[in-house]
């Protein structure tokens, strides 16, 4: 990577850390068939606010989400049998979770009840949904990742349109994880895990995709994962094998990088505070949340559909 000028480079800090009482280190399924069998006593995810300021967590092996409050305290929202990635809010109670193992869920926040919102499609399940993000227009984007990689690039986008069709974006990503749109909702970014870049998905008129490009190429052992858009459309990218988070200018070039702290695993990010200017990001195989102050305000997330 050749870059005419180099970027700022700036820390992470820890704002929080899972507390003792909610770690568990035994084996699960999702950690024997995703990180090579080793104990695993949580992993985080899905990072999303709620309107009072209120951070929300998913832990994929131990079917959890949690709500993380200003003061970094935390309590358990739900439990349940199944792998919750990505969160975004469908209302100001409803979450809607892309779950690895029984499609895309909903929970309510206030009670904690988890109720089914899609988990198959015209019958099939899905390969293990991953993330999503919701447009102005109440569409819903969500990758469906499993197990593919550039051995099998079948990897699917999804759109949810609010009258529950569902299309077929693409199908031939080799591990399509973490989505964002840009401010005008006419771009999708998408991490693509295995292939260690971030594709660029011209969103038509007509609803379809073409001239689908790859926007940035990354490097390292574990490609990008989460994904955000500040105000000015620069795409924040969590780079998990790095343990950085690239802030990208239009050109894709880095124009800044956030270093977590030593041996972070940088999965995902939302930005949060009143003002939207402070980064949150998960530290998966630490069970930590990181944060750094950021001179561009987040996008707005648009909201979800319930109906």
């Amino acid at each position: 990577m050749f870059l005419l000028q180099a970027p700022q480079v700036r820390d992470l800090d820890v704002f929080t850390t899972m507390p003792a009482a909610f770690r568990r280190a035994e084996r699960s399924d999702w950690a024997d068939a995703n990180r090579g069998g080793t104990i695993t006593d949580s992993f985080l995810e899905g990072p999303v606010f709620d309107g009072a300021g209120n951070l929300y967590v998913s832990d994929i092996p131990w079917g959890r989400v949690f709500r993380i409050d200003t003061a970094g305290q935390w309590s358990l929202v739900a439990a349940y049998d199944g792998e919750p990635n990505g969160l975004k809010f469908l209302d100001a109670r409803t979450l809607l979770v892309t779950d690895y193992k029984n499609g895309l869920m909903r929970v309510d926040v206030a009670t904690g009840e988890v109720t089914p919102h899609l988990q198959r499609r015209n019958s099939e399940r899905f390969k293990g949904v991953n993330d999503l993000v919701f447009d102005a227009a109440g569409n819903l984007y969500f990758t469906d990742q499993g197990q593919t990689g550039l051995h099998d690039p079948t990897g699917r986008l999804y759109r949810m349109r609010p009258d529950g069709q569902l299309d077929l974006l693409l199908a031939n990503v080799p591990s399509p994880n973490g989505v964002a749109l840009s401010p005008d909702g006419k771009l999708l970014y998408l991490a693509v895990t295995r292939g260690n870049c971030v594709w660029r998905v011209p969103l038509l008129p007509d609803g379809s995709v073409a001239k689908v490009s790859q926007f940035f190429t990354s490097y390292g052992p574990s490609g990008p994962d989460g994904l955000a858009v500040d105000a000015q459309g620069r795409v924040l990218v969590a780079n998990p094998g790095l343990g950085h988070v690239w802030v990208l200018n239009g050109r894709a070039e880095p124009v800044e990088v956030l270093r977590g702290v030593a041996g972070s695993s940088t999965t995902n990010l939302a930005f949060g505070g009143p003002d939207r200017r402070t980064l949150y990001v998960t530290d998966s195989t630490h069970g930590r949340v990181l944060r750094a102050n950021m001179e561009i305000p987040g996008l707005p997330l648009a909201p979800g559909r319930s109906a």
